[in-house]
Formats: structure tokens, C-alpha cells, sequence
């Protein structure tokens, strides 16, 4: 209805339609504020499905995607490579140029194979003779020798006195291993848990490979009684790890879900939860738990007064010794604004706060280039990220004000100001890192293996299972072979001293391996 119009009814029947209308528009205004939120909320969602490179799509061009079935990356990229008008129809897809072919890696070993000429290749067309080899044509293909089974035929040696038979016999000892009475040797056992927990092959799939690759058929029950036992071995390395972890002064932490076949939840898994701590540089430990409350960090860190690194889940509060400090993770605080950004990429407001995070990383990358030492980056960050923080609090606090809470960049504003005095600890302490990266990039192989593997059989096999993914994130950091650890380790555990445990780490075995190549040939 127009203004003027409503001005020509009486004044009794103009009041209530005024008010109507104002309510009209506040509920308007309040439609179109969730609305924008939920298209908000929508594209976010596609943008995580479709990968970094749909962050430059239009929302036509997401939508013909997801209206797509089988959409692959190669597609989303080469409608990312689209120029501008061509996005804005949203109708063509270029083909991307290739890039050329991949050098094989050089560590690989070669074998050479001659392909002789054919005999009528041999000889000259004109004359007859014999020609002969001036060269070679030659070129490279990646090949590969597939796994061989075979069968040890273990033949252990008796020796007797023949003149003092009251001695007995001898025999001789088998290598340890780490399954006692099992028909598999070592490094079978290693291969089923590095196909699961590296490869993510389930073991129903690790059973269907031996039965078609040796003509060999083992059950499940029997793959799951190896990883099991071999999980229990590694318990114990686990708890040497952690006694090393909780003896520094920094810890990183986060968790992860994981699905449980438990009595507690009939029907369907119970989501259970796998902990990690861990130190850059140093040990990765997992520590399961049924749940999510402040119970099982409180029992892991125990009194730990260091520095604990994690996000603002309020789980992490109220834990640990009476000197513990916490440090925040610069890289959450910042997806909420990139998040605000990929919504509207001409927002300039969270472009300049995204710039302002920019230069703190581009100290941290400018440290770890020049291979500073702690005390060295505590200096640099004085001097060029404290700053830069000072001045990215201040932008924040005055967006804070002007942004609803609900929309993505007001709420990447209160998580950002609320984790401020977390955020900042870290520009005061050379050995704590700008964010929990290193932490999380060691749950990726589990986000990985819930996948395939889809939960675990009970909830006595969760801390067994923990360990050998402790100690398989654990080699990964400190870029170990984890198949030689494993192979040289494991056997050994089960008859290894308790107290010498820590002897049989990650760290320890890194540091022997380290200290015999350092030894000079005789």
C-alpha cells in the first residue's frame, strides 16, 4: 500500500495498519537477514565439498555442479579456469593444457632392458649388410614387482653330546615374535598394519587380497587378533611417549571423532573420540575416549603446567596444573574470516584483516627459512608481529561493532576477540608455534581411515588401536620408515624390561639410527 494512500484513511483505522506495516518489514528485514545466512551457509558447505579451487566459482557455476553427478577435480578446476564472462553463464568447461610429463624419482633403481631391432631391421635396405648399433633410443617407464608370498620352512638345529647324553639336547631359538605361536612371520603382521593404519585398507579387503594375490585364505577374526596384540605391545611404547611428552613445557591438542560398535548404543555405532597430544618435532600421542567431556584430557595431562595449544572448546579449560597456560590457534581464528570472504570475495573488510594475518605468517615463514633458533623467532616476533597483533585487534574490535553476530564475519569477529588473550601468547614463547597445524594435520590419516575401515569393533580395541596410530604419526613427523621400525621393534617388546621401555621409541630408535650413520666406516 503507498504512503499517500494510507494518509487518506481515518486516524482510527490508519493506526493499527501502520503498526502492521512495521511489523511487516521488521519480519521482512529479519527474512532476508536468514535467508542471506542460510545461501551463506549452503555455499559454504559446496565449497568444502568441491575443494579449494571452487573457491573462485560463481554460485551458478556450483550449482551446475552440484546438479552434476560425478563431478571430478580436474572438472572443478577447469571451470575455476574460466575466464570471467565465461563464469557468469556458467555453460562451458575448458580443458586444461597438460603439463608435461613427470620425472620418475631419481632414488629409484633402474634396469636396463635392451629392445633389439627386428632381423629385417638388421640389415641395410640398399646393400644388404649388416648394420650395426650406433646408439640407443631411450626412455623410462615406472614399473613395479608385486608382492611374493612364500613360506619359511623354519628348520630350528638339535645338538646332542653323543658322549654325555645325561647333558639333553640344545635346539636353537627362534627370532622372537610379536605374536606368539602365529603362523605369519614379522613382516607379514607389519604389512596388515601398515595397509590399515597408512593405506586405510580395512581388513575384510586385506583378506580378499590374499586370498586372490597367494591363494591364501585367513579369516578376519584372525587379521583383527594380530593388530589386536600387536596394539597391545604398542600400549606400552604409547605410555613411554607420553611420560615424554608430559615431561616439556609445550603441548599441541585436539580431537577427532571416531565410531564405536558399543553395548551403550544399540543400532548403530557410539561416537567415540580419539584425543591427540603432541609436540612439533617430537612424539604424537592418541588417547581414546568414549566421549568428548573434560574427563580424559584432565586424566592424560594429569598436573602438566606448560604451555597447552588448542581451540576454544571449552573441554581444555580447567585442566592440568596450577601453572598451565593456554595458547590459541591463529589458523581458526582466521577460516572464519576466509570463510566470510569465499561468501563475498569483494568484501574488503575481511580482505584487510585476512592481509593483516598475512604478514604475522609471513614472520613465521621468514623463521623457518632462516632455520631460527627459539630464542632467535621470540626476538623476530617482538619486533614485527606484536605490532601487527596491536593493530589487528583494533581493526577487529571496530568491525566487531558493526557486524550482526549471526553473519559469518561477525561471528569469526567474537571468535577471534574471544580467543584474543590465547591468540597472543604464542608471540611471546620462540618454541610455541603461530597454530595447531602440526596437530592437525595428524588427524588427517584417521579422518582418512574412518572411511574405509568405518569404526571400531569395541571399545576395548580403541586405546590398542590409539597406540599404533601413535606410533605410526609418530614415525611419520620424525620421517621414519615406519615398516623398519615396526619390523626391528616390535618383536622385541613383549620380553623388553618394563623400565627400559623408553629405549624402544620413535625418538630413541631415530636417534641410534642417527648416531650409526654418524659412525665412520672402518
Amino acid at each position: 500500500m503507498k504512503k499517500e494512500l494510507l494518509h487518506q484513511l481515518p486516524c482510527d483505522l490508519r493506526s493499527p495498519i501502520e503498526q502492521e506495516w512495521r511489523r511487516l518489514q521488521t519480519e521482512n528485514e529479519r527474512l532476508t537477514l536468514a535467508n542471506k545466512c542460510l545461501l551463506e551457509r549452503m555455499r559454504l558447505v559446496l565449497l568444502q565439498k568441491y575443494g579449494a579451487k571452487s573457491e573462485q566459482l560463481t554460485d551458478a557455476q556450483l550449482q551446475l555442479l552440484e546438479d552434476e553427478p560425478g563431478v571430478s577435480p580436474a572438472e572443478v578446476e577447469a571451470e575455476a579456469q574460466l575466464p570471467e564472462q565465461e563464469k557468469a553463464g556458467a555453460t562451458k568447461v575448458q580443458t586444461r593444457r597438460h603439463p608435461g610429463r613427470q620425472e620418475l624419482p631419481a632414488h629409484l633403481p633402474r634396469v636396463e632392458k635392451i629392445v633389439p631391432c627386428s632381423p629385417e631391421q638388421c640389415q641395410c635396405g640398399q646393400c644388404q649388410k649388416t648394420m650395426p648399433v650406433i646408439g640407443y633410443d631411450i626412455s623410462e617407464e615406472l614399473d613395479v614387482i608385486p608382492a611374493t608370498y612364500v613360506v619359511n620352512v623354519i628348520k630350528k638345529e638339535k645338538r646332542a653330546c653323543r658322549d654325555c647324553p645325561e647333558m639333553g639336547v640344545s635346539t636353537a631359538l627362534c627370532a622372537p615374535k610379536p605374536v606368539d605361536k602365529c603362523k605369519a612371520s614379522t613382516r607379514v603382521i607389519v604389512d596388515v598394519l601398515i595397509n590399515k593404519y597408512c593405506n586405510h585398507l580395512p581388513i575384510y579387503r586385506q583378506c580378499v587380497i590374499f586370498l586372490r594375490e597367494a591363494g591364501l585364505e585367513l579369516s578376519r577374526s584372525t587379521l583383527c587378533g594380530w593388530v589386536l596384540q600387536c596394539g597391545l605391545w604398542l600400549e606400552a611404547i604409547c605410555r613411554a611417549m607420553r611420560e615424554d611428552l608430559l615431561s616439556g613445557n609445550y603441548i599441541q591438542a585436539d580431537e577427532t571423532t571416531v565410531g564405536v560398535q558399543s553395548e551403550q548404543t544399540k543400532g548403530r555405532n557410539h561416537l567415540g573420540y580419539m584425543w591427540e597430544y603432541s609436540r612439533p618435532g617430537g612424539p604424537v600421542v592418541f588417547d581414546f575416549q568414549m566421549g568428548r567431556g573434560r574427563e580424559g584430557p584432565r586424566k592424560f595431562l594429569g598436573p602438566f603446567s606448560g604451555i597447552l595449544q588448542c581451540d576454544g572448546y571449552g573441554a581444555y579449560d580447567c585442566i592440568g596444573g596450577a601453572g598451565i597456560q593456554y595458547a590459541g590457534c591463529m589458523a581458526h581464528a582466521r577460516r572464519g574470516f576466509i570463510d566470510a570472504l569465499k561468501l563475498e570475495p569483494s568484501n574488503g573488510e575481511a580482505t584487510s584483516i585476512v592481509a593483516e594475518i598475512a604478514k604475522l605468517y609471513a614472520v613465521e615463514k621468514e623463521a623457518r627459512e632462516g632455520k631460527l633458533t627459539h630464542r632467535e623467532r621470540q626476538e623476530l616476533r617482538k619486533l614485527r608481529s606484536i605490532p601487527v597483533l596491536a593493530d589487528l585487534k583494533q581493526k577487529i574490535t571496530a568491525l566487531n561493532a558493526k557486524h550482526p553476530p549471526q553473519t559469518p564475519f561477525g561471528k569469526a569477529c567474537r571468535y577471534a576477540l574471544g580467543q584474543w588473550a590465547r591468540l597472543i601468547v604464542y608471540a611471546a614463547h620462540g618454541a610455541v608455534e603461530i597454530d595447531n597445524n602440526w596437530c592437525e594435520n595428524a588427524m588427517r590419516p584417521i579422518a582418512l581411515g574412518r572411511k574405509n575401515w568405518l569404526h571400531l569393533g569395541s571399545e576395548e580395541a580403541g586405546p590398542r588401536v590409539a597406540a599404533i596410530i601413535s606410533v605410526i604419526e609418530t614415525c611419520r613427523r620424525l620421517d621414519i620408515n615406519v615398516r623398519e621400525y615396526l619390523i626391528e621393534v616390535l618383536p622385541r617388546i613383549p620380553s623388553w624390561p618394563a623400565q627400559r621401555i623408553a629405549e624402544l621409541t620413535p625418538m630413541a630408535w631415530a636417534a641410534r639410527q642417527a648416531a650409526a650413520k654418524s659412525v665412520p666406516a672402518a
